[in-house]
This record gives structure tokens, C-alpha cells and sequence, in this order.
């Protein structure tokens, strides 16, 4: 039984709200989502509440509820408000800079790794002196900014014993004690 399934979805004004068959769309005013719902459910939408109810009480179905009432509700979400990641860059030498579309990654490689972004991912680089460079991605569609932030850590995990590499901004790494002499 999926107690998150059962809770009504809270849309706010600004974002808009249609169900065409098997497929909802959510508008809002940084941009649109879709999502396509497998069949054996129904939706039940007010003015500002969205209900999401299961026709089936097999074990998919009921894995499939709580999973689906996540997803909507993120996009509404994020067509309101936005997600935001931040990636901290902690070695010496590594560095980010950012043209047009394409991220470049310094990251202690023979050569510099070249990425391009989609658009709907939008990014600001702090980069201070004295501290590490930050990485800041922002968009309104919370699958793909974990997609990209996940690809972009993947180019240098951060290692167990320096700490060096891609981490998300407040992420603890476990250090492990080196050779004892």
C-alpha cells in the first residue's frame, strides 16, 4: 500500500495542469514537462489538488502510485521553482570554465575534458581565489540535472585518500589512512 500514492498533489497558480489519456503535461513559468503514465491509473484533478488513483491492486501497480506521485509533484516543482546542484572542485590545479554551450573540465588529465550541456540546463561558475571552483547547475527538470551532475562527478570521483576530485557541495568523503611508515 503506497501511503505517498494516496496524497493529494497541491498545484500552485502559476503552473498549469492537463491530462491527455496516458500522458499529463505541466506548464509553468520555466518551462513545460511531460510524462507518460502507464495505464491502471486515473487521475482526479480540482481546482488546485491532483489525485492519482490506482485501478489495480497487483504489486506493480502499488510500486508504480507512490513512484508516479513523486515524479508529477517534482515537475510541478520544478516548473514553479527550479532544482539547483552545486559541485565543488577540490584539487590543485582544477579548474572550469564555461563557453556558449560546452563545459570545460581541468582536472589533472594529459587533456582538458570538453562537455556540452543541453539547454535546459543552466550553469554559474564561482570560482575565487584561495578556494575551490563551484559548480552551479540549475534547471526544471530534476531527472536531468541528476543525469548531468552525476556525469559530470563521474569524471573525477573524489578518491578515499587526498579527498581530490568532483563532489557534490556538502558531500562527507571517508578517508582512509595511508601507508603507517
Amino acid at each position: 500500500m503506497s501511503r505517498i500514492g494516496k496524497k493529494p498533489i497541491f498545484i500552485p497558480k502559476d503552473v498549469s495542469v492537463q491530462i491527455i489519456s496516458n500522458e499529463i503535461l505541466v506548464k509553468g513559468s520555466l518551462g513545460n514537462l511531460s510524462e507518460k503514465i502507464p495505464k491502471g491509473f486515473q487521475f482526479d484533478l480540482n481546482q488546485n489538488k491532483l489525485l492519482i488513483i490506482r485501478n489495480q491492486e497487483d504489486k506493480k501497480s502499488k510500486s508504480l502510485h507512490g513512484l508516479y506521485h513523486i515524479l508529477i509533484k517534482n515537475m510541478i516543482i520544478g516548473v514553479s521553482k527550479g532544482f539547483q546542484k552545486r559541485l565543488e572542485l577540490i584539487g590543485v590545479g582544477y579548474r572550469v570554465s564555461y563557453s556558449g554551450d560546452i563545459l570545460d573540465l581541468n582536472l589533472g588529465f594529459s587533456h582538458n575534458i570538453m562537455m556540452q550541456l543541453p539547454k535546459e540546463i543552466n550553469i554559474e561558475i564561482q570560482s575565487e581565489k584561495g578556494k575551490n571552483p563551484v559548480i552551479i547547475l540549475k534547471s526544471h527538470d530534476k531527472q536531468l540535472l541528476g543525469i548531468i551532475a552525476a556525469k559530470i562527478r563521474s569524471f573525477r570521483v573524489p578518491e578515499p585518500y587526498k579527498g581530490k576530485g568532483i563532489r557534490y557541495f556538502g558531500e562527507k568523503v571517508r578517508r582512509k589512512a595511508g601507508k603507517s611508515a
